[in-house]
């Protein structure tokens, strides 16, 4: 029985000793989401929850929230996006 006989294997991204990443962008459970609370209207947030349909931040990122955002830190640019937002009429209507 022979053994067969194999070539090396090419690694896409490789150059010597140094690895390249390509960045892409995904929409669905990508990017910093998981490292920040994000902003997002209260109300996407139940329906989320009831649905599982994801939300998309003011910073633009989309995901499904299953975490407790209390215990991340603001997204910089969420905070950023919503400092920079007229003020609202209050919840009791005055």
């Amino acid at each position: 029985m022979s053994t067969p006989t194999t070539a090396p294997l090419q690694t896409p991204g490789l150059a010597g000793d140094t690895l390249l990443e390509e960045r892409t962008d995904h929409g669905l459970d990508d990017g910093d989401h998981e490292r920040f609370a994000h902003y997002v209207q209260k109300a996407k947030v139940v329906e989320s929850a009831v649905t599982g349909k994801p939300i998309r931040a003011l910073c633009g990122k989309v995901w499904v929230p299953n975490r407790d955002p209390s215990k991340f830190p603001i997204c910089p640019d969420c905070k950023k996006i919503h400092d920079g937002l007229p003020p609202g009429k209050p919840a009791d209507g005055s």
